[in-house]
């Protein structure tokens, strides 16, 4: 038994009161002094613990917590606290009961997403997300005396991640319904025949709202002014509606072909309109079972209603308002469609009576061809987009595979030639061709990088940005590098908008445009960089690939040089393509610029004038968000080893050979694996490690980023590195760095390797 101390804890916060406070007991324990000192341990360490964290102990869960839990529990301490969790919160043991019995049996357990719905004692509903891990507490003859838990709460994580599963599944409903208006349209837009411009109206209509059956009723009425002449169905055979009479002007069918609305029902036999009219009073009997009934009128631009399309379903409430809007707009689509093709039937039947007719028919089919030029060109101008759009997709994916594998090859020939540089130390000739070597390396590297910017593979860390701001920091660098005889002028506009992107490349970007203006203007003239606010209206970025409407911060660079042919202005973004003279440049300047640009979802136009000039426009979307302060990079670390542990997994044993040997040569403790699993099995196994260097492409069922997940969850206090040559998807998404994750790309030198694991062990002490 533990000595009684009442000063004991003495940290904790209000937690650490309650502890402290004279007379507190805890169920089946007692007073705090008569508590073994396993239980007095593991409590000084959970009131410590940065996270929401908490001990139960022995058979009956007595439980106790942190004041990170304290909070959420605030109403219920004096039930909760030193008291058995399975019996103050029965309805929450029973959702989670088994995952405490499973850590008392002595396993691990680690359970994301752990949906919790309760109530507390004050009827308040509990409904959250937590990740649950517990580790069995053990005593010295590995009996084990209680649990020690982790309980993040991250309802929010998971509810926005709901929430854009909603929103993407909105989205390509969405794209559905239009692809499908769409080729509708396409579809009837040249259709001169009124039946077959109905019936495919008809059948779009069904595709659309979901019906299980539709028709055309053509607004025209028998001698008696009651029913509608049937034009197309689907869904049913013809015969369905032959057998009873046409619909006539009641008041369901009225507004429809009266034009006056649109009619949907969640269940038209409970709407009061129904079933007024005699003899029947509703359907007749045999008709087919309508419950869900929405129906819109087919009206001309000029106002006449050429008829209605209606749709039926036997189960109530099918019908939304979306089906509503897309078929709203499909009768708008038809109405024309329709009034041209009866234009066209009219004028067909006048010539073979009035030779007079003809010049109305050519006028017609004037107007038919210009219709159809303009839709072919639409057609074209969208293929061609397309194939853009796949090309650089194609070289994306051609890139990515390259660089992987070329920058694990520059990875292995810089270690060696960074390991040799040390061995032929004081030898001159030798020195020499290692640092013509290691040169060739690095442009290499840059190469390698180039070809993943204009592919879109490169891994951004965007951050909240004030161009105008970045700008006036880059002034004095982009002096020094266009030189004396270069005028430079930066205009920023007042009240400039933030914009969100990765500051590195940007930088680059900008300065590989105002290195591209020096070349142009062959080292003499004006350089103008500008910095505005600017909205992309609908008009403008109608024929743009990916460009969405909306207000951007526009960055433009313009320089006095010889320009840009206009034949050339296309070709400029293509990689390889450089107007400069051979073995003047790569071509890859301007390449990575639009990648960059593309990647952080903007957009870039260029301007150019023979013997005027060029102006390069990047748009970058607007952000509603505060500036971000820019931390200082690895970079400011100084460069010094250190004797943690390092564990080492990397599947290509050229490349971990290389980086072991660096690593050593720094002082650390190096442990190597060949693949994700066997470095599982390391951190399994109960040795110290300080930090998990992990390549993020690697053979095997378990990934990378997987790997660093289990090993978290079992160090809790690691820290991890990733390396690659090419992140895929494994912890790059929509072309950013995963948040919190740290990468050291491929090929690094021996300076960067060291500063950069000196700077993520040191970052993880920070974080203790």
């Amino acid at each position: 038994m533990a000595t009684a101390d009442a000063a004991w804890p003495d940290h904790g916060g209000e937690t650490g009161e309650m502890l402290r406070a004279p007379g507190f007991e805890a169920q089946a324990l007692g007073p705090v002094a008569d508590w073994p000192d396993a239980l007095r341990q593991a409590i000084d360490l959970m009131l410590a613990s940065p996270q929401r964290a908490f001990i139960t102990w022995g058979p009956d869960y007595v439980f106790f917590y942190n004041d990170l839990i304290l909070n959420a529990y605030r109403d219920e301490n004096r039930r909760i606290f030193g008291r058995s969790y399975r019996e103050s919160w029965p309805k929450v043991w029973s959702e989670v009961g088994r995952y405490f019995e499973q850590a008392y049996r002595g396993e691990a357990v680690l359970r994301p997403g752990l949906h919790v719905q309760s109530m507390r004692g004050n009827g308040e509903k509990i409904d959250i997300r937590v990740d649950l891990s517990m580790t069995p507490i053990r005593g010295a003859d590995g009996t084990v005396l209680g649990i020690f838990g982790i309980s993040a709460d991250r309802t929010e994580h998971y509810e926005t991640e709901e929430r854009a599963a909603a929103a993407l599944a909105a989205l390509e409903e969405k794209s559905r319904t239009l692809e499908i208006v769409n080729q509708a349209g396409r579809a009837i837009t040249g259709e001169l025949n009124t039946e077959r411009v109905a019936q495919k109206a008809v059948d779009a209509g069904v595709a659309l709202s979901g019906a299980q059956f539709g028709a055309f009723f053509y607004n025209v009425r028998n001698a008696a002014g009651e029913s509608y002449t049937l034009y197309a169905i689907a869904g049913v055979p013809r015969s369905e509606f032959e057998k009873f009479p046409m619909p006539r002007n009641t008041q369901v069918f009225a507004p429809t072909f009266e034009g006056t609305g649109v009619v949907r029902v969640d269940d038209i036999t409970q709407d009061p309109r129904y079933g007024h009219n005699a003899p029947h009073k509703g359907m007749p009997e045999g008709h087919l079972p309508v419950r869900a009934y929405l129906a819109v009128p087919v009206k001309t631009p000029a106002g006449e209603v050429i008829g209605g399309l209606f749709y039926g379903h036997s189960t109530p409430g099918v019908f939304g308002a979306a089906a509503e809007a897309s078929l709203v707009s499909l009768a708008g689509q038809a109405a024309l469609a329709l009034d041209n093709a009866r234009l066209f039937q009219a004028a067909e039947r006048e010539i073979l009576h009035r030779g007079a007719a003809e010049a109305e028919l050519t006028r017609l089919n004037d107007q038919l061809e210009t219709r159809v030029a303009e839709a072919v060109a639409e057609r074209e101008a969208v293929f061609a987009a397309l194939q853009q759009a796949q090309k650089m997709e194609t070289i994306g994916k051609l890139t990515g595979g390259v660089a992987h594998d070329f920058n694990n090859l520059l990875q292995v020939i810089s270690g060696n030639l960074q390991l040799l540089a040390r061995d032929v130390q004081g030898q001159e000739k030798a020195e020499r061709r290692v640092a013509n070597a290691l040169a060739g390396v690095q442009r290499g590297s840059k190469l390698a990088s180039q070809l993943l910017a204009f592919g879109r593979r490169q891994p951004l860390e965007p951050r909240v940005l004030n161009v105008g701001k970045f700008l006036v920091g880059m002034e004095d660098m982009l002096r020094r590098a266009l030189g004396e005889a270069i005028g430079i002028e930066v205009i920023t506009s007042g009240g400039l908008w933030n914009c969100q992107a990765d500051p590195t490349q940007l930088e680059n970007a900008i300065l590989n445009l105002a290195i591209n203006a020096r070349d142009a203007m062959e080292g003499t003239g004006n350089l103008t960089i500008e910095a505005a606010n600017a909205s992309l209206d609908d008009d403008y970025t109608d024929g743009l690939e990916g460009v969405p409407a909306g207000q951007y911060v526009m960055l433009a660079v313009t320089d006095t040089g010889s320009g840009i042919a206009p034949e050339l202005i296309e070709q400029v973004f293509e990689p390889f393509f450089s107007t400069k003279p051979e073995g003047h440049g790569s071509g890859l300047g301007l390449s990575m610029v639009y990648g960059f640009v593309k990647q952080s979802g903007g957009h870039v136009k260029i301007y150019s004038e023979i013997g005027q000039g060029t102006t390069v426009k990047l748009y970058l979307p607007r952000v509603r968000k505060r500036e971000e302060v820019l931390v200082a990079s690895h970079e400011t670390v100084p460069m010094r080893g250190g004797t943690e542990t390092i564990l080492v997994a990397e599947d290509d044993p050229d490349v971990q050979a290389t980086v072991v040997e660096l690593l050593t040569e720094l002082g650390y403790t190096v442990l190597r694996a060949n693949d994700a699993q066997s470095a599982l099995s390391v951190i399994e196994s109960g040795v110290a490690i300080d930090l998990l260097f992990t390549d993020v492409v690697m053979p095997g069922t378990l990934k990378s980023p997987e790997l660093a997940r289990l090993a978290r969850a079992r160090l809790p206090e690691l820290a991890v590195l990733f390396t690659s040559g090419y992140t895929e998807n494994a912890i790059v998404h929509d072309g950013r760095l995963d948040a919190g994750v740290d990468l050291l790309s491929k090929p690094y030198s021996r300076e960067q390797l060291a500063k950069k694991v000196r700077a993520v062990i040191e970052a993880r002490g920070k974080k203790k």
